[in-house]
């Protein structure tokens, strides 16, 4: 039998190896979280988001993206049961990088479709308020 098949059988037992991986890990499931309300804060849903959301997942979070859409499905459910502040609460004991790191993903979420939404930027100020890092910690360091 081939490996890729063992995958899928066990994928039928266990479920999506990408839901599974988000829903062992609360910081994950926090992060892909807020950047899916990122991409909701301006009302709309553009494909250049979804492709920056998508990349974060699969190259930040080794999420295979045969697993995304069920990712984002969990997501919706999780979602539901999770406000902002909630999944922000994840990250206050972390160490400052990886909460920098949250912040430039939403940063690359809000910038993917060319315009910077009031609510965007209202929910951007707010977690870097919660997360206790300035706008400048946002900015990539150079080198």
């Amino acid at each position: 039998m081939s490996f890729a098949l063992l995958d899928q059988i066990r994928s039928i037992f266990e479920g999506d190896p990408g839901v599974r991986k988000v829903a062992d890990d609360p910081v994950l499931s926090a992060e892909l979280l807020m950047l899916f309300r990122m991409i909701l804060a301006d009302g709309s849903v553009s494909e250049s988001e979804m492709t920056a959301f998508r990349r974060i997942c699969r190259d930040a979070f080794g999420i295979p993206e045969t697993s995304i859409d069920s990712v984002i499905e969990y997501l919706n459910e999780f979602g539901y049961e999770t406000n902002s502040s909630q999944a922000i609460a994840q990250f206050r004991d972390l160490d400052i990088e990886r909460r920098k790191l949250l912040a430039r993903h939403m940063a690359e979420i809000a910038k993917a479709d060319s315009q910077l939404a009031g609510s965007e930027m209202q929910l951007l100020r707010r977690t870097l308020d919660l997360l206790e890092i300035s706008p400048a910690d946002v900015v990539k360091p150079q080198g």
